[in-house]
């Protein structure tokens, strides 16, 4: 069974032409039956994004996209359905990857699949059904860029 989950790292390097330096970043645990569309949802959980009503991809070392099938963005583009493909069938340990939320924003992630398979149960205590956060680090900016309750992120000061 371990030999089948991986922990892959997910460093969160900038959005809205803004870089993030140092990059926050999450570890998740994510098993063989957990699919691109359950990793893109774990990570705008945990990189605390509320609006959820974006277009998000993966962009894999290949060259491959795998995203929301939307003919309305990018028809020329071939993608691939996020809900069908498995994320451990497609990446391996030590790999590269990138995940984009908001394809306007632009909120740019590398994640790196770490080099050996993990344990859930060591590593979390149980199966989870998805895909979830071992460890994280750093300030999440806002979506938006606001800093409190009445900014709406319109402002640059």
């Amino acid at each position: 069974m371990a030999r089948t989950w991986l922990q892959i790292r997910v460093d969160l390097l900038g959005g809205r032409g803004v870089g993030c330096d140092p990059s926050p970043g999450r570890v998740f645990l994510v098993g063989p039956s957990h699919s691109f569309e359950q990793l893109a949802d774990a990570i705008d959980g945990a990189f605390g994004r509320w609006d959820l009503s974006h277009l998000h991809c993966f962009e894999l070392g290949d060259g491959r996209r795998i995203g929301y099938p939307d003919d309305s963005f990018g028809p020329e583009l071939e993608w691939l359905d996020h809900a069908k493909l498995k994320v451990a069938r497609e990446v391996k340990p030590g790999e590269a990857f990138e995940y984009v939320f908001d394809l306007g924003d632009n909120w740019q992630h590398r994640c790196t699949v770490g080099p050996e398979k993990a344990d859930p149960l060591e590593e979390y205590g149980e199966m989870p059904l998805q895909p979830v956060v071992i460890w994280g680090w750093g300030s999440i900016p806002d979506q938006y860029g606001r800093r409190g309750v009445d900014d709406d992120g319109e402002d640059e000061d």
